[in-house]
């Protein structure tokens, strides 16, 4: 131990980074341990995805890294922290317990456990606020939790600033206690031999780790804000914030970002535009704070009553990308290749599952929850609801993207569809989206057999159109 100061304990989860931690800020004037505990056991259904552990490997090497520069290196664990968070505070004889709070319901179970454990040691459990708002202070004029975002973002909105970020410690004291953990290896997050090493792609685009948080969020002001109103909808281009995972494993927190984009000094409504998409990713935090159900259940009941159905071959059609309209099996090769999807194809893939193919909302979340590095229990379940129809302030069920229209609107000369279905890639502009329309001369000049190089579409446009809409009217047939 180091002076006479009282050690403690700084719990890392999802705030895998030292600037703008409230946790380590609390703790940095004693000796601290900081501590990562891998708990899948706890986790159950909502243990990280394949994506997300390839990523959390390479955010907890950086973060690592970060320790060791100021003097503390990081304990790694693996097994359930109600019972290892306890037995570590005791033996260290720490008072405290700092760490970010959680939304998610496995995690506020995991740490109700854990602050009762500590209580019974005489011991603390403080929990930080890592949202621009607290989820449990934040209420309608009736003292209720929102439900619709328009009137939730002006509430957060009249909160005022939130307050500047606080710097990273320039130097950590350890305790001096020689704690033995694991080998960043032995927590196995990465996939292994003999499988194919399916992220092999991912060190294309992503830097995982507070310093490519931040390398991001620079690159994207500089290069993508003051175009972000229209470029974020085109994705064939660079003009969405790729953010996401850095914002999922806490790289970098929501006021950081905030305040960035505000300091830019680009335009306002470009600004607004994506400060609007902070407040988004807010509202599903809210939401799961106060709607613990919402990753397996639909918010609202009378779609627990909708004719989903389930086919296997019909999923795997989607997840592989092989559907037969080149926009969605873009979109779902680019999930697969690099563990990330552009958020309006998200959209456009998703409405397919549910509305033109009837797969339960919940089987589609389950995919992109193991192949998205960006994958965030909150974000994850609110945005299938929204979807599905279900949801808070939801995008309503009629609305069924047609795949055709988006690609030409949104991915006009085809560099997306292109990249990632690369068999399309001689089509004319024309054909690329519906290339089952194209002449035999075309398809013949492009090198391209329907059926054989690429399929036909696994179902027409309208037919599925119209058979949602007939599920829709069954769905409140029953419910009545």
């Amino acid at each position: 131990m180091s002076g006479s100061l009282s050690p403690a304990i700084l719990w890392f989860r999802d705030d895998l980074r030292l600037s703008d931690n409230p946790p380590l800020h609390a703790a940095a004037a004693q000796p601290v341990l900081p501590v990562y505990v891998l708990d899948d056991d706890g986790a159950g259904t909502w243990a990280a995805g394949g994506a997300q552990r390839w990523w959390l490997h390479h955010s907890l090497a950086a973060l690592t890294d970060s320790l060791r520069q100021r003097g503390v290196e990081l304990l790694l664990l693996r097994g359930r922290a109600e019972r290892l968070i306890p037995e570590l505070a005791a033996r260290l004889g720490a008072p405290a317990v700092n760490a970010t709070a959680s939304v998610a319901p496995w995690a506020r179970r995991r740490d109700a456990a854990v602050a009762e454990a500590l209580g019974r040691q005489g011991r603390a459990l403080l929990l930080h606020n890592p949202l621009l708002a607290d989820p449990d202070r934040l209420r309608t004029g009736q003292g209720k939790p929102y439900s619709v975002y328009t009137p939730f973002a002006r509430a957060v909105m009249n909160l005022g600033e939130p307050p500047p970020p606080i710097p990273a410690p320039d130097a950590l004291r350890g305790t001096g206690r020689d704690i033995q953990g694991l080998a960043l290896d032995e927590l196995g997050l990465l996939p292994r031999a003999p499988n194919p090493d399916w992220a092999r792609a991912f060190h294309d685009l992503w830097q995982p780790g507070e310093a490519g948080a931040r390398a991001r969020l620079e690159a994207f002001l500089e290069d993508a804000l003051g175009d972000y109103p229209e470029g974020r909808n085109r994705p064939g281009e660079d003009g969405s914030s790729r953010l996401s995972a850095h914002l999922r494993w806490g790289e970098i927190s929501p006021r950081q970002v905030w305040h960035a984009a505000r300091d830019a000094g680009l335009p306002a409504t470009a600004t607004q535009a994506f400060l609007k998409e902070i407040l988004w990713r807010e509202f599903a935090q809210h939401m799961l704070w106060h709607r613990p159900e919402m990753p397996e259940q639909p918010l609202h009941a009378s779609y627990a009553y909708f004719p989903y159905r389930r086919d296997a071959g019909t999923q795997r059609a989607w997840r592989r990308g092989i559907t037969g309209y080149p926009l969605v099996d873009a979109g779902m090769r680019q999930l697969w290749r690099l563990g990330w999807m552009h958020n309006r194809v998200r959209m456009i893939c998703a409405s397919f599952f549910i509305k033109h193919l009837l797969q339960p909302w919940q089987d589609g979340a389950a995919w992109f929850w193991d192949t998205l590095v960006d994958a965030d229990l909150a974000s994850n379940a609110f945005n299938w609801q929204w979807v599905a129809g279900c949801g808070a302030d939801a995008a309503p069920f009629f609305r069924v993207f047609n795949p055709i229209l988006q690609g030409e609107s949104f991915d006009p000369r085809g560099e997306y569809v292109r990249h990632f279905v690369p068999e399309l890639a001689r089509l004319p502009d024309k054909w690329l989206h519906r290339p089952w329309e194209a002449p035999a001369e075309v398809l013949r000049t492009a090198g391209l057999r329907l059926g054989e190089d690429y399929p036909l579409p696994v179902i027409d446009h309208a037919t599925g159109r119209a058979r949602a809409l007939e599920a829709l009217a069954e769905m409140r047939k029953a419910a009545a």
